[in-house]
């Protein structure tokens, strides 16, 4: 049930693993020398090898077998999608594009809400409207002002939406979702490091155990947010973790602009203002229906 209160541990919870994503374009140039698609291949592995630990000390095993294969082939589908965002993050920051990533994280919501409408046929309010129209502007601008759409924004906001999409049909816990996820791709990943090294391409063994440890650290440092969040989605309100979500791209657009000096010309400055009141009135929408819901529970007859 979800939670119609905020709980301490659980904000917490959520303020730590936003927080971590957001940090996310600090760690991951450490991993070089190591090419995108490596640091990729043992970011899958190494959180497939500890959710397999963390799911047999909960001895959760038992929910994965009763999984049809309709709930694997989603299971397969989300594996994709997350590949494909957590790839073109990865490279996003290794080529010192972290703001444009985070307007793919910015719009990312709102991607979430057109879904809706598109494969789920909800029906949007007006002030939803209103929101999506800004971003869609917002977007335009930036377009303009680049003389091509925002492709790496688009790109991560329309994979980690249709992820979110896919998870929502897999019946299990976010946990057992996780591990099933690292079933799928962890034999992969592990197939692409073994490829790296076998071809001599790979860095895992010849830069010192301060490289080969960064690079295991690879798996808790994506695990432990998907566990966080995890643990919030089960404590707090909606509309809280609809505001607190922002607190990702924000600490990634702070650190591509005061820390890595991108260029930030006028034009998509007002891209980013007009990205920003399209998430302000989205968000305001989140806080007053929620509020009205809970409302509304509390007035209702106990049956």
């Amino acid at each position: 049930m979800a939670a119609t209160g905020l709980d301490g541990r659980g904000v917490a919870a959520a303020v730590g693993a936003y927080s971590i994503w957001g940090l996310f374009p600090a760690f991951w140039p450490l991993l070089a020398p190591a090419v995108p698609v490596e640091v990729l291949a043992h970011r899958i592995a190494w959180a497939a090898v500890l959710m397999a630990v963390v799911f047999t000390l909960v001895r959760g095993w038992g929910e994965l077998g009763s999984l049809r294969p309709r709930g694997w082939a989603m299971v397969a589908a989300a594996g994709v999608l997350i590949t494909v965002n957590w790839g073109f993050y990865i490279y996003a920051v290794f080529a010192g594009h972290v703001v444009e990533a985070a307007l793919g994280y910015f719009i990312s919501p709102l991607v979430s809400v057109l879904l809706g409408v598109v494969v789920l046929r909800e029906r949007l309010r007006p002030v939803q409207w209103v929101a999506v129209g800004l971003a869609a502007v917002a977007v335009l601008v930036i377009a303009v002002e680049n003389g091509r759409p925002p492709w790496l924004a688009l790109t991560l906001a329309c994979s980690f939406g249709l992820y979110g999409l896919i998870k929502s049909t897999v019946p299990l816990t976010a946990t057992a979702s996780l591990t099933a996820e690292g079933l799928v791709l962890g034999p992969v990943a592990l197939g692409v490091i073994a490829w790296f090294e076998l071809t001599g391409t790979g860095t895992m063994t010849d830069f010192g155990g301060g490289h080969l440890s960064l690079l295991l650290l690879a798996g808790p440092v994506t695990a432990v947010p998907l566990l966080l969040y995890g643990v919030a989605a089960r404590r707090v309100p909606l509309s809280t973790i609809g505001v607190l979500m922002y607190i990702n791209p924000t600490l990634q657009f702070l650190w591509g602009v005061l820390v890595l000096r991108e260029v930030m010309e006028p034009t998509r400055w007002i891209g980013f203002v007009l990205v920003w009141a399209a998430l302000a009135v989205f968000t305001a929408d989140l806080i007053r229906t929620s509020r009205a819901d809970r409302r509304a529970a509390r007035l209702a007859p106990v049956a």
